[in-house]
């Protein structure tokens, strides 16, 4: 227990090293420790470390199949490492899995977005917004996708909703202006 609360001090600090050191005794000692395994994952990957942070996604979701939030980091993994088919089909699952969660409907909308397909994008953050209506972050988001889709007044309409919701306009001018406003 000592060891997990070091590690997350070391993630903390960015000291990605010194925490996978941490997981990697924690898990000499019980192998199965979930939150070492994921922790650990996150950990690899941020030390570019792709393969052995898939093993480690993969060995938690053995032991707890359904975890969203290991999943999702396999899924984001496998996007990031160019694994795309494998990362799509895994997000499409997740909405199966999930479908009032507005984090995985916005996870696939920020692939589909690396993918240029602003379509689905947009659907996908709409989705989120509905389940989340007040994250700014979602609504940003669908702006942005309409904006590469050059619909700009619906665009517009989402900064307006943005700034509704407390984000400053100073904050939003940059988009403002790739409006036309």
């Amino acid at each position: 227990n000592l060891r997990l609360k070091k590690a997350s001090w070391n993630m903390l600090l960015e000291q990605w090293n010194y925490a996978k050191n941490e997981y990697d005794i924690v898990l000499s000692r019980d192998p199965a420790n979930i939150a070492a395994l994921y922790y650990r994952a996150y950990v690899n990957e941020k030390l570019n470390r792709y393969k052995f942070a898939r093993k480690d996604y993969e060995s938690m979701l053995k032991i707890v199949t359904q975890h969203l939030n290991g999943q999702l980091g396999l899924a984001l993994l496998n996007q990031k490492d160019m694994h795309y088919t494998e990362a799509m089909n895994m997000m499409n699952r997740l909405v199966e899995q999930y479908p009032d969660s507005a984090i995985v409907y916005a996870a696939r909308g920020g692939m589909e977005v690396e993918r240029k397909m602003y379509d689905v994008a947009e659907y996908d953050y709409t989705q989120a917004m509905r389940l989340e209506p007040q994250n700014t972050d979602y609504i940003l988001c669908r702006a942005d996708v309409r904006i590469r889709m050059k619909h700009l007044k619906e665009a517009r309409q989402d900064l307006d909703l943005a700034a509704n919701k407390g984000i400053p306009k100073a904050a939003l001018i940059e988009l403002y202006q790739k409006c036309g406003k």
